[in-house]
């Protein structure tokens, strides 16, 4: 389970070290900076798929992402005594990304602006990677040291053997060195944030690829957008939790259930049946809300749970009624996997702080930087960015 997350220089999250727990609820005032962190995560995992560098130029390039105000808000700034204003730079732009483990590998990335090239270059906009590295447990320092990158040369610790000296700046090590003989420790850290699980804003509009019949396999993992929703379902029904697909339904709305019925040779269609009525009524026919409940039910009871599943905003589109139920979901699903859970509703958070795991986090702003609420300095992880 990740203990801590810690980011640097991400939109409004200037210097940002919290503790999680079983279950992380992230809420706060719009504009706190709850969907900067949802996207800092997502560009952590981005680092171990190979899409952390076009994520960032996606953004705009690093300048567009990095923090906007001063490199250090002094204590006359944050009392109002002086205006807030810039200074000679002493550190170079960095963008910096980590999380650390209790009992397992823990990892950090630092991006920073390309290096000018002779005859220049149409890729000025890419960032480049200048440190990684990975260490056992929740505190980095030279005992628990395992891959150190510093620029192109990555070194091994363990007998201090030399894994690259010519990385290209825009490849992670966790990508081009992970080797189960070499570099397993490389290959368990990369597996393991790869399996990471990010739920945003599913689709269901009219054209929705949920409401129409798909080709159904086999699907312990809900895609991105929904589309296999009928098929992720009935993989639950036949070797996971068909118990819990039936009593979340009926949670949220008594007295219904769901069939997945063959449209064709083989294709799948969700229907649901409620009370009072003589036919189910198919996944186009559903409202918009009981769709994306139905895909939340589809996610967060996967046969295949997840280490990480984070979820963006999961109250969208339902009414107020269908909180507890989904925040009964959701804390089921905490049982399973660790969950980060982004939220602008008071009704869900209720919830979720009844669920076992509960841990808080609220976001607040303060002269345009992203802190948790409430949080001092004993609070913070142990938690140290390298030098380049």
């Amino acid at each position: 389970m990740i203990a801590a997350v810690a980011i640097a220089n991400y939109r409004s999250l200037r210097d940002l070290a919290f503790p999680l727990g079983r279950l992380n609820v992230v809420t706060g005032a719009n504009g706190s900076g709850k969907s900067s962190l949802y996207r800092a995560i997502r560009l952590l995992a981005d680092t171990a798929l190979g899409r952390a560098v076009p994520s960032l130029a996606a953004e705009g390039g690093l300048a567009s992402t990095l923090w906007a105000g001063p490199e250090q808000v002094s204590r006359a700034m944050q009392r109002g005594d002086v205006a807030v204003e810039g200074s000679v730079r002493k550190k170079p732009v960095n963008l910096r990304l980590g999380f650390a483990s209790a009992s397992s590998f823990s990892y950090l990335v630092d991006f920073g602006l390309p290096r000018p090239i002779p005859g220049g270059t149409m890729f000025a906009l890419d960032p480049e990677i200048k440190r990684e590295c990975v260490w056992h447990g929740p505190k980095r320092r030279p005992s628990v040291m395992i891959a150190d990158r510093d620029g192109p040369i990555v070194r091994y610790v363990d007998g201090d053997r030399l894994l690259a000296k010519n990385l290209a700046p825009f490849d992670s090590m966790l990508l081009q060195l992970a080797d189960p003989r070499g570099a397993p420790e490389l290959l368990e850290v990369r597996e393991a944030m790869r399996a990471w699980r990010f739920y945003d804003h599913f689709r269901t509009d009219a054209e929705a690829p949920a409401r129409r019949a798909q080709i159904g396999t086999r699907t312990p993992v809900l895609s991105n957008d929904g589309s296999d929703l009928a098929a992720a379902i009935q993989t639950i029904v036949e070797i996971g939790d068909a118990e819990g697909i039936s009593a979340a339904v009926s949670d949220a709305f008594p007295g219904s259930s769901v069939r997945i019925e063959r449209a064709g040779d083989a294709r799948f269609l969700l229907t649901m049946r409620q009370p009072g009525l003589l036919r189910g009524l198919a996944a186009s026919e559903l409202s918009d809300g009981t769709l994306r409940y139905l895909l939340w039910v589809a996610a967060l009871l996967s046969p295949r749970p997840p280490e990480l599943i984070v979820l963006n905003e999961p109250e969208t589109s339902l009414h107020p009624d269908l909180l507890p139920a989904l925040a009964r979901l959701i804390g089921r699903a905490a049982e399973r996997s660790q969950v980060i859970a982004v939220t602008h509703s008071a009704e869900l958070g209720a919830g979720l702080a009844r669920c076992d795991g509960y841990r808080p986090i609220v976001l607040e702003k303060v002269l345009g930087e992203t802190r948790v609420a409430g949080s001092g300095r004993f609070d913070r992880p142990a938690w140290e960015w390298p030098a380049r």
